[in-house]
């Protein structure tokens, strides 16, 4: 099966800071890094270093388009459908590291340039049965488009609505899969999961809307499933977090691959949350994204 990533490239900029300045003051960071990162870049590689084959669809810019290309090619993701656009600027995440968790600013850049031109172009070569993956970093009508066109050929449609943003209500219709965390999930339907009766009630206004499937992730409350008014749920891998960036989107990307794959829920959910435990304990976004041998290696207590 084929991967399809509908979605962002940013270059992301990152600095670790002791806590989180207040209006007007400046203080004192360290261990600068540039890091190839955006939420569906970070999808792409995480569905192509666990051994899919995902293909990314997205525009770069000319600062740092030619890095951002090399580092998702570097690690397996096709690049036929990365367009380069002049005269803007890649995307770019500006992301602050507390204690191990990160505050981010985006600038879409370039992403704002990914239309139906090029989803149309990318789905040529898509089949009965492959996946599509979008985000919400980059414009939402597009985004409804390739929901909508995957739908057509017989694709199975995952939205990771990341951020929340208002949506119409038409997209949820097109979605075989909705991955929201916690917030996104309140954000859509005004019931925060963070038990069995709440994702339960989730779910239902969300099914209410089209989605078909349900998993929403929940930081250290491991993720939950609903589906078909069935509740599932895959408990966190208990490690120590330096760096939470690319978290989720590790956990979307494995989880698609191992149901492209034909696993069952409870095991593509089980083996998220371990791709997503080790990411965690990197620094940076791609580069911290596990390998389908050290995840299969990686045993929880």
């Amino acid at each position: 099966m084929k991967i399809f990533v509908v979605g962002s490239v940013n270059m992301d900029l990152v600095v670790k800071a002791p806590y989180m300045p207040q209006n007007g003051e400046t203080i004192k960071g360290e261990g600068f890094l540039t890091n190839a990162g955006g939420k569906g870049a970070n999808q792409a590689v995480a569905a192509a270093k666990l051994g899919g084959d995902a293909y990314m669809v997205g525009a770069v810019g000319e600062a740092f388009g030619g890095e951002l290309k090399s580092s998702l090619e570097g690690y397996g993701v096709k690049t036929d459908y990365l367009k380069q656009v002049k005269g803007v600027p890649s995307g770019i995440a500006v992301i602050v590291v507390v204690d191990g968790d990160n505050r981010i600013i985006l600038d879409k850049g370039a992403n704002g340039c990914v239309d139906r031109m090029l989803v149309d172009r990318a789905l040529e070569s898509a089949s009965a049965g492959d996946y599509l993956i979008a985000q919400l970093e980059i414009e939402t009508e597009v985004v409804q488009y390739a929901l909508g066109r995957a739908k057509e050929k017989g694709m199975v449609t995952v939205l990771n609505p990341a951020p929340a943003a208002a949506l119409p209500k038409e997209i949820f219709k097109f979605c075989d899969w909705l991955i929201p965390n916690q917030t996104e999930a309140q954000f859509y339907t005004g019931i925060y999961p963070d038990d069995e009766e709440s994702a339960k009630r989730c779910a239902e206004e969300l099914a209410r809307l089209g989605v078909k499937n349900v998993v929403v992730t929940m930081g250290e409350q491991g993720s939950v499933s609903v589906i078909d008014g069935v509740y599932r749920k895959a408990d966190c891998v208990s490690v120590k977090a330096v760096d939470t960036t690319a978290a989720g989107d590790t956990y979307v990307g494995a989880l698609v691959l191992m149901l492209s794959e034909g696993a069952s829920v409870e095991n593509a959910m089980k083996f998220a949350s371990k791709a997503s435990a080790i990411t965690v304990t990197r620094r940076g976004a791609q580069c911290a994204i596990p390998t389908r041998e050290e995840v299969d290696r990686f045993h929880t207590n």
